[in-house]
């Protein structure tokens, strides 16, 4: 039942949304830097910020760490806060890709699938999650790939069961997604992209807007989220 529902959701916001292209990203250490060069913005200034650093330094990891670290803060301070903090991410990330993996980044593609996520969550900021998301969007693994925003949307339609955890609450949405072996990697990379924005444009972690909701009329959370009708006085003198 629930993957079931996992795929009708996927279809209504598929009809729902026209997502913006995904960029251009060659490779998988591009994608880590694509994550840890900006810190809470939106997906323009994140592409800005890439291609600042791209411009700027490049994205090999012998490039990077070769450059002045205050040549890298600058080319990033677009990317949100703290960008001195994030250009040491962005050094640490070429560190690990050169020390670690023989600066061949790639080569984990290939690997087992528990393997190669463990690989790539070393990178700061990275975590399983967005191991899991590497390896779908380089087409290396199929995985049901969520973030924070995709992973809310389930939960409240009910579909993924919330947890005492966020790993177990994760894992229980991609048990309910069942089997995506046979899935096409198109179909996986759009449930990750539809989910995500629908939770970052309609169902926001405070106030969604489930009045322009394309999935409230099967999902239980507006009823859940709405204020019990007030008493009438005569109920109210009932109850005394």
């Amino acid at each position: 039942m629930a993957t079931a529902r996992f795929r009708q959701t996927i279809s209504l916001l598929d009809a729902s949304y026209a997502l913006p292209k995904e960029p251009r990203l060659r490779g998988p250490f591009e994608r880590v830097l694509f994550e840890c060069a900006a810190y809470l913005v939106d997906d323009a200034r994140r592409l800005e910020t890439f291609r600042s650093l791209d411009a700027a330094v490049g994205t090999d990891p012998a490039a990077i760490l070769s450059a002045p670290k205050e040549e890298i803060e600058k080319a990033i301070a677009g990317g949100g806060m703290q960008p001195a903090r994030r250009a040491e991410k962005v050094r640490e990330a070429a560190r690990i890709a050169k020390e670690d993996l023989g600066g061949n980044v790639a080569s984990v593609l290939v690997l087992p699938f528990r393997e190669a996520r463990a690989r790539l969550a070393l990178f700061p900021g990275i975590g399983a999650p967005g191991a899991e998301k590497i390896l779908l969007f380089e087409r290396s693994h199929k995985v049901l790939a969520l973030e924070s925003n995709g992973l809310r949307v389930l939960v409240r339609l009910g579909i993924a069961a919330e947890k005492k955890s966020y790993a177990a609450t994760y894992r229980s949405a991609q048990e309910a997604a069942g089997d995506v072996s046979r899935d096409p990697f198109p179909f996986l990379v759009a449930a990750h992209r539809l989910l995500r924005f629908h939770g970052q444009a309609t169902c926001k972690a405070s106030r969604p807007l489930c009045d322009a909701c394309p999935l409230a009329r099967r999902c239980p959370f507006p009823a859940a989220a709405q204020p019990p009708p007030p008493s009438s006085p005569s109920a109210a003198r009932r109850r005394r």
